[in-house]
């Protein structure tokens, strides 16, 4: 972790204000937006049973004390994804929320262990109308900020230009040469399979990668830094293996209605057709704790509450997008911290 000076030193603040004042304009704007879309904004709580139950996020942990000494575990979200569900349950049909959420483990010009995300709900609509709300959401934000273009580290995008829609398999065969659905099948990813078509495409992994890992590393090395150059990019139909909270595309064992969102290299979203079967929602959960258990030495408590509602939940989609990072972009920041009005450890770069 790298020291500077104090943001709150007045040449320091001087310097770092012209884009926190643009980070208030955009969110205003994003508001405005979502108005009139008919969304009504929801605050959800920070605090919860369980963080989330994906392998490689990692929570902070606290205890509630009661009147009486009582004692309960709990943690800062990490999304505030389980609670917005339970208000689709409850019956509304158009939601966001600015979260603030926390992951542990996590820094860099990117990541910060607490920031904003903004989330929102459709009840009853497709996950492609979703894709057209992140096309709509970043123009606006580029119009907030008084800008044409979108930075990072020398990669640019037209905010206003239609995003190019490419799914995961023509990523992978186009930037690393491999064909990925042929590693996929009854929703299982073939590890061997899969390791082969990395050494192939010269790229290494190690012994006890699963096919999950050997994903992640072509991802790097070859997809990611392909994706979102010159306009947007919507990555859609993740492989099955990596759906976590998404369902299957219909009549398919081996994609499901996911997508991300990328911008100048950048991931700024994750979307999905909303799971709503219960009994494989837990299955996934499970087998995503056992595996955290198995590479992190920890896991997390499933919230039941959050099933329960699942069994109602209408079919939705869902996005999550890094606000942050999105202001970041629109004002060509170089590090998260030169976006929030006050970084956790006083890092101003």
């Amino acid at each position: 972790m790298r020291q500077s000076s104090p943001f709150w030193l007045p040449g320091v603040h001087a310097g770092r204000r012209s884009r926190l004042r643009a980070r208030g304009t955009i969110a205003a704007a994003l508001r405005g937006l979502f108005a009139a879309g008919d969304f009504v904004e929801v605050e959800t709580a920070a605090l919860q049973v369980s963080p989330g139950n994906e392998t490689h996020l990692h929570a902070f942990a606290t205890e509630l004390l009661g009147p009486g000494g009582e004692r309960l575990a709990l943690y800062l979200r990490t999304s505030p994804e389980f609670a917005c569900k339970k208000l689709l349950a409850a019956g509304e049909t158009r939601i966001f929320e600015f979260a603030r959420v926390f992951r542990n483990r996590e820094r860099g010009a990117l990541h910060h262990p607490e920031f904003t995300m903004l989330e929102w709900y459709r009840a009853n609509e497709p996950y492609q109308t979703l894709m057209d709300d992140c096309a709509a959401l970043i123009a606006e934000a580029a119009r907030a900020a008084g800008t044409k273009q979108f930075t990072f580290r020398d990669k640019t995008i037209d905010p206003f230009a239609e995003p190019e829609r490419v799914t995961v398999a023509q990523a992978y065969a186009r930037h690393a040469g491999i064909d990925l659905l042929a590693t996929v099948e009854g929703g299982q990813g073939d590890t061997k399979k899969l390791a082969a078509a990395a050494a192939k495409a010269g790229v290494a992994t190690a012994a006890d990668d699963t096919w999950g890992d050997i994903f992640s590393r072509i991802m790097a090395e070859r997809v990611d830094p392909q994706l979102g150059l010159g306009r947007a990019t919507l990555l859609y139909e993740y492989p099955l293996p990596l759906a976590a909270l998404a369902r299957a595309k219909p009549g398919s064992d081996k994609v499901a209605e996911r997508f991300e969102l990328y911008a100048c290299g950048v991931e700024l979203a994750n979307a999905f057709g909303e799971l709503t079967n219960v009994a494989e929602q837990r299955a996934r959960f499970e087998n995503a704790m056992a595996e955290k258990q198995r590479i992190h030495g920890e896991s997390y408590p499933i919230d039941e509450d959050f099933l329960t509602a699942l069994a109602q939940m209408p079919q939705a989609s869902g996005i999550a997008l890094g606000f942050d990072r999105l202001v970041m972009l629109a004002t060509g920041a170089t590090r998260i911290e030169q976006v929030l009005w006050a970084p956790v450890t006083g890092d101003d770069r």
